[in-house]
């Protein structure tokens, strides 16, 4: 390089004019080191494009350049100065260098490789090089890794990768736009949308970025301003397939559960189910929508008497999304309709500490009193009737469960029957002693102890009673 500068020296000295011109270069050179000294870059920049206008053959001034654009950050301008440098000079090594840094902090290992090895062929013992050309290779292993990650879908993985690529590729939109994509599939919407956010910034007719913004919202469940920024980024790169595909999803997705909603509005239930589980097929890696789908189909499923399906149907909407409290509502709902209250409970426990309103509260407590009235003996099971049953289907129950358990039509049984059935008479005649008093009837399905009442104390009906006497006392 010094050779080279000296015969540059030589040349201009043999024509006045012309070192009058590389005199005046050279100066502002010297004005733009100063400033890069003293990291001014911007006024290092513009004082170091003044000597290439007058001298725009000197191989260095480009690479100077370029180290300034390199300090800026605007690497692809830093790589075309880099390259101009190295196309003046093919022995200029820090041009070489400098290339091979920008490629890299593009994201492009191959060809960062080939500029390291070019440097090495010119100095086998520099250093700085022989780093360079292994922080290449790291990037190219991760790149790697992560492509292999994206097909088998772990995005954990893809995220990982590509944050360490980043730490040496830092400008690479490629690789920042994959990170975002996995981030949004992961649900970490909030962090691919920054990502997006910044590269659009910079270039706001990015398609990647543009299809990211989208995703995000997509997942959030905003589809129809979901599908604003797939069709922008369509109009800026028509042959872009994820957003093409995933606007086609959008756009089916919203059309198959409107139809859900439709359909159960007009209290047809059966097309509901069917059009939710359509819509369910559509795209499983829709979490947000997934989840209400899922709820709205055991909201159908229940109208359907499906029960048992639409609180597996519930708790794959809370599988997706944790946070859903109408999927918690909707299973309680069920757990409630099927008595197993255990169960409502603690989803009405979840719900309430999560939204302590009034009306939360009410479905909780009504929730522990159903399930301290199933610990209780129960009467209408005993008597087989529903809980809304009148006292003429009450006394009527009460005859015939009296006859089918009475001691006399087991006499012939063998001891353990008898005593089986002479404990279910029994049990008959109590629950009758409740369910046919009007207030001991409230206080026990209003969940009160009765035992203070006395339980079968003669209150009730005294043909039973005076029958299991008369009956204990001939055996």
């Amino acid at each position: 390089q010094m050779i080279c500068h000296l015969w540059y020296l030589a040349w201009y000295a043999a024509q006045p004019c012309l070192f009058y011109l590389y005199r005046q270069a050279e100066g502002f050179k010297e004005q733009g080191n100063a400033y890069y000294s003293k990291k001014d870059y911007s006024e290092a920049f513009n004082y170091y494009t003044k000597a290439i206008d007058v001298c725009p053959k000197n191989a260095s001034y480009y690479g100077n350049r370029a180290a300034t654009l390199m300090m800026l950050c605007r690497f692809r301008e830093a790589l075309e100065d880099s390259q101009q440098a190295v196309r003046l000079d093919d022995c200029f090594m820090k041009g070489h260098l400098r290339e091979g840094k920008c490629h890299l902090s593009l994201g492009n290992g191959m060809a960062a490789s080939r500029c390291f090895l070019k440097v090495l062929e010119l100095d086998p013992s520099n250093r700085e090089a022989q780093q360079e050309k292994k922080n290449a290779a790291a990037l190219l292993e991760y790149e790697q890794m992560a492509d292999f990650a994206f097909e088998k879908q772990d995005f954990r993985k893809v995220v990982y990768c590509m944050d360490r690529a980043l730490a040496s590729a830092s400008a690479c939109h490629r690789f920042k736009i994959l990170k975002a994509e996995c981030l949004a599939l992961l649900g970490r919407y909030p962090e691919a949308q920054s990502v997006a956010s910044d590269i659009l910034r910079m270039d706001s007719t990015n398609a990647d970025a543009l299809y990211v913004r989208g995703l995000c919202l997509y997942y959030e469940d905003c589809i129809d301003k979901a599908v604003q920024f797939f069709v922008q980024a369509l109009r800026m790169a028509p042959d872009h397939e994820k957003a093409r595909l995933a606007c086609r999803n959008a756009k089916a997705l919203k059309a198959k559960k409107e139809e859900g909603n439709k359909a159960f509005k007009n209290n047809n239930f059966e097309a509901a189910y069917l059009l939710y589980t359509d819509a369910l097929m559509i795209d499983p890696n829709n979490i947000k929508t997934n989840a209400k789908l899922y709820c709205n189909r055991a909201t159908a499923g229940a109208k359907l008497k499906k029960v048992n399906k639409a609180i597996e149907d519930c708790s794959n909407a809370i599988k997706l999304d944790d946070t859903y409290i109408k999927a918690y509502l909707r299973r309680a709902q069920c757990y409630m309709d099927t008595e197993q209250y255990e169960e409502a409970v603690r989803d009405y426990e979840k719900v309430y500490q999560t939204e302590k309103t009034s009306d939360h509260k009410h479905l909780l407590k009504k929730a522990q009193l159903e399930l301290k009235k199933s610990k209780r003996k129960d009467y209408y099971k005993v008597l087989g009737v529903g809980k809304n049953a009148t006292e003429d289907e009450i006394k009527k129950a009460y005859r015939k469960r009296a006859l089918m358990h009475h001691p006399d039509r087991h006499s012939a049984a063998t001891p353990e029957v008898q005593k089986e059935e002479e404990k279910k008479f029994k049990e008959v005649g109590e629950a009758f002693t409740i369910l046919s008093d009007p207030k001991k009837k409230i206080r026990y399905d209003n969940g009160h102890d009765l035992e203070d009442d006395g339980g079968f104390d003669g209150g009730g009906d005294a043909f039973i009673y005076f029958f299991y006497q008369d009956w204990q006392a001939h055996h």
